[in-house]
């Protein structure tokens, strides 16, 4: 088993998830993942994002990359949402987007925001890339298969309506629990400084691979055309708020190491 396979067991054990064989996370699990890593981010930090944000918190800039998709002049970033890869296979050993992919877009945010020659006009832009894709990196479905485009392709049924598996896991298992992102975000799993640690190890990279465990698990939890209801939401609504949790502890850090 690969070590950060191994981190994502115990992660499933610490929070106590009903299951950790569990489109971009919807508008309200950016917006959780935002205000979960503004609890972890440094005064230091905190001073930076104000400056660069124009005051706006995480949360609100967190859907900032799934607005402009309606821009054609953005139509370049549409590809920095997802990683498309089999499940045989890691980040490091897939063959890659030609046109960039998450984690490429990634470490192009990271390098201009650190870039003393960048405007803060730039910085300002990527940086609030840079808060939506950590969240994307942990939507599982955006660790999917291309030949199903990440889950849009199995076509299932939320509650007796159309839908389909990447969107069950984007948003609409998520806004049926009925909380706001911010109940959601005071909500999260209390968890110790050791435990915090433990979470913000590795790279992007590895974090991907991380994702790709759980994704494989989720495409077996349904069958195409099925009607997912209550007991769905019961087996995998921990496994989403746990990732989302995740996703802002690990944003804090990406954040901390910039600023």
């Amino acid at each position: 088993m690969r070590p950060i396979a191994l981190l994502f067991l115990i992660t499933a054990l610490l929070f106590n998830t009903h299951s950790y064989s569990a489109k971009k996370w919807g508008a309200t699990g950016h917006r959780v993942v935002g205000a979960i890593a503004d609890q972890y981010t440094s005064n230091k930090t905190k001073r930076h994002l104000k400056k660069l944000l124009n005051h706006q918190s995480l949360a609100f800039v967190s859907t900032f990359s799934d607005e402009i998709k309606s821009d054609p002049r953005f139509k370049e970033f549409g590809v920095w949402h997802y990683v498309n890869m089999p499940f045989d296979e890691t980040y490091e050993t897939s063959k890659k987007n030609p046109s960039g992919d998450l984690v490429s877009g990634i470490e192009k945010c990271v390098r201009i925001i650190k870039d003393d020659n960048a405007s803060d006009e730039d910085k300002a832009f990527y940086l609030k890339m840079l808060i939506h894709l950590v969240g994307d990196l942990h939507q599982p479905m955006h660790i999917g298969l291309e030949e199903d485009r990440g889950g849009n392709d199995i076509t299932v049924k939320w509650q007796f309506k159309d839908s389909n598996l990447h969107k069950v896991w984007d948003s609409q298992m998520i806004d049926s629990f009925g909380m706001s992102y911010s109940e959601l975000a005071e909500n999260a799993t209390y968890i110790t400084k050791s435990q915090v640690k433990a979470l913000q190890q590795g790279s992007v990279i590895d974090w991907v691979n991380d994702t790709q465990n759980l994704t494989e698990i989720i495409y077996d939890s349904v069958t195409p055309g099925e009607n997912l209801r209550y007991e769905y939401s019961y087996k995998y609504l921990e496994t989403a708020r746990t990732q989302m949790q995740i996703a802002g502890i690990r944003l804090a850090k990406v954040l901390n190491e910039l600023f």
